[in-house]
């Protein structure tokens, strides 16, 4: 009995050294990624760029605590993702607010920036999703994360059909309406991490 219960402390400590491991390279690479597009974002005028570099921050945030929380408990790991759903959500309402003023203030992007920087935020970001696949059912921390990443792709995706939309109208409506868009994906992920972090806290106070 012994022996099985230290084999099974040696499974779960391995998993814990992999689930770091792996979030450490996540959140470098998206720490990089952030200041790239951000940079990028600002100088073409992009409101989709802008976008995907705060989800970029809120990612290796999200990756940072998520790495702190790991050898901790079921509770610890759900405040963890009660504060990854608060990121999203704020970062979601910030994108909204950085379309509305471009509704106000029109200015139309620069479409090669948007669409070269898009490409590699997307290689960047499935990146990050390939390493995190193996750990997506490990716990509520590591499902919270993979959903992060899994989001990304679609707002990298989004960002390339803005790029397109941009330079198929010479309008910068395109990169309104994904940066409208990306707004709504953000809210609607940070709600369902959110009621899920509150359940497990629930259960855990129980």
């Amino acid at each position: 009995m012994a022996d099985c219960c230290s084999d099974k402390a040696g499974e779960i400590e391995a998993l814990r050294n992999r689930q770091s491991a792996t979030l450490k390279i996540v959140l470098g690479i998206n720490a990089v990624m952030f200041a790239v597009e951000l940079t990028a974002g600002l100088l073409a005028g992009s409101v989709s760029l802008v976008a995907d570099s705060l989800d970029m921050l809120g990612d290796a945030l999200v990756y940072g605590f998520s790495l702190y929380v790991v050898a901790r408990g079921a509770k610890m790991k759900a405040i963890a993702a009660l504060f990854k759903g608060s990121i999203m959500a704020a970062f979601g309402l910030f994108v909204l607010g950085q379309a509305t003023y471009r509704m106000i203030v029109p200015q139309v992007p620069v479409f090669e920036a948007i669409g070269a920087i898009g490409v590699l935020a997307l290689a960047a970001n499935s990146l990050c999703l390939f390493l995190l696949w193996r750990h997506r059912a490990d716990d509520i921390n590591m499902s919270s994360v993979w959903l992060c990443s899994r989001n990304d792709i679609v707002a990298n995706v989004s960002v390339l059909f803005a790029a397109f939309g941009v330079w198929l109208t010479g309008s910068g409506w395109p990169d309104i309406l994904v940066g409208l868009a990306l707004s709504a994906l953000f809210l609607r992920s940070a709600l369902f991490v959110l009621r899920t972090a509150i359940t497990e806290l629930r259960e855990n106070n129980a």
